[in-house]
């Protein structure tokens, strides 16, 4: 149960702010917002031994809490959306996957509701424009080329609320429709893509500006054919989504992507589908039958990896503490970087006056105790 806030100084943490870190810092909430300066009387907070960094904004993401965000009603989305807000994603970007275009469509018209109501932070199409032979978890038989047309209809009927679409741009059709896309302000992300280096320059150049999980669904490194992901990775107008779960990248190529590319142009996301804080068993992802077993979710026919089961906490801390990597660089990447793709950096993704006053508390080892969003405690510290 959510408690109310309607001004509180959280106050002895170790503040991860824009400008670097402030020990035994404070953030003063007032309302919804964060505020610069607060009243006498003000309640305080002791937090020392603490950290406190930004909500988390996850801008890839199918499901979690036992609910997918690709069917079922509208509670049954925002039960999954509860699920991911109690392990610190307080901005989350709902993801479908592929489907019918009609069936998409009207999927696409619910999320777009419950953005319009601020519950998520919009739509995420992945699929069905993308390569067979890089499918994943993506039904064959529904995959179709990208023709801007279609593009233009999935985009239209999020009424506003779409946020990106995942493409194999070297399909017939990809620059095109990247270039549409682009037109209209919504990310084009490539992924799921067989496409040869070069191929991928010129989706870059048509104006694509993210790599849907780096490394993943999508040709390795070769030294006489390098494909997308040294193109990716070396272009400073692309972001890599990074799913940092042990599953689906070695630390070193996590390692590789943060330091080629640098912290400023990744977004660690989940790629999360309902058993996300949830548990194993079988699922569906779109039509396919998933089994989760030990955390890790693979089609039932096939094997293929089917999403995550994992939440940003577990990212950040994984970041943190196995990968050895700087507790800003993390904040940039779960956070800041994200907000900005998104179009939400005036609102979320930093701790700043004025900002929502969206934010995690994490202990000395990196282990979530509370999160607060927009001024109420979803996971209140102490309790």
């Amino acid at each position: 149960m959510a408690a109310s806030t309607q001004s509180a100084v959280l106050s002895g943490a170790k503040v991860v702010l824009p400008t670097g870190i402030v020990a035994g810092g404070r953030v003063i909430v007032d309302g919804e917002r964060i505020a610069g300066s607060a009243a006498p009387d003000t309640p305080v907070t002791d937090l020392a031994g603490h950290w406190i960094v930004p909500g988390f904004v996850d801008m890839h993401n199918h499901g979690g809490g036992g609910a997918s965000f690709t069917s079922g009603t509208a509670e049954e989305v925002l039960k999954g959306v509860r699920t991911h807000r109690e392990h610190g994603t307080t901005t989350l970007v709902a993801s479908t996957v592929t489907g019918e275009l009609d069936e998409l469509a009207r999927r696409a018209g619910l999320l777009a509701e419950l953005t319009q109501q601020g519950e998520i932070a919009g739509v995420h199409f992945e699929g069905p424009f993308i390569n067979a032979c890089r499918k994943g978890a993506h039904k064959a038989e529904l995959l179709r080329d990208p023709d801007p047309a279609e593009v233009r209809k999935l985009v239209d009927s999020a009424h506003g609320a779409a946020r990106m679409v995942t493409l194999a741009t070297e399909l017939p059709g990809g620059l095109d429709s990247v270039r549409l896309l682009a037109e209209h302000g919504v990310i084009a992300a490539i992924g799921h893509t067989d496409a040869t280096y070069d191929q991928t320059r010129r989706a870059i150049d048509a104006g694509a500006t993210v790599a849907t999980h780096l490394y993943n669904a999508m040709p390795g490194l070769e030294h006489r054919a390098p494909g997308p992901i040294a193109a990716l990775l070396e272009d400073e107008r692309i972001t890599v989504e990074l799913i940092n779960d042990g599953t689906h990248l070695h630390p070193a190529m996590l390692e590789l992507a943060f330091h080629h590319a640098g912290a400023h142009r990744v977004a660690l996301i989940t790629d999360a589908m309902d058993a996300a804080g949830f548990g194993d068993g079988t699922y569906h992802l779109g039509p396919l039958e998933v089994e989760v077993k030990d955390g890790v979710a693979r089609l039932v026919e096939g094997g293929s990896i089917a999403g995550s089961t994992l939440t940003l906490d577990t990212a950040f801390r994984r970041a943190v503490t196995v990968d050895k990597l700087p507790v800003e660089s993390v904040v940039q990447a779960i956070s800041a970087n994200p907000a900005k793709l998104i179009g939400l950096y005036d609102q979320v993704g930093s701790l700043e006056p004025g900002k929502y006053a969206d934010l995690v508390v994490l202990d000395a080892e990196f282990g979530l105790k509370g999160v607060m969003r927009r001024g109420e405690w979803i996971v209140k510290p102490g309790a």
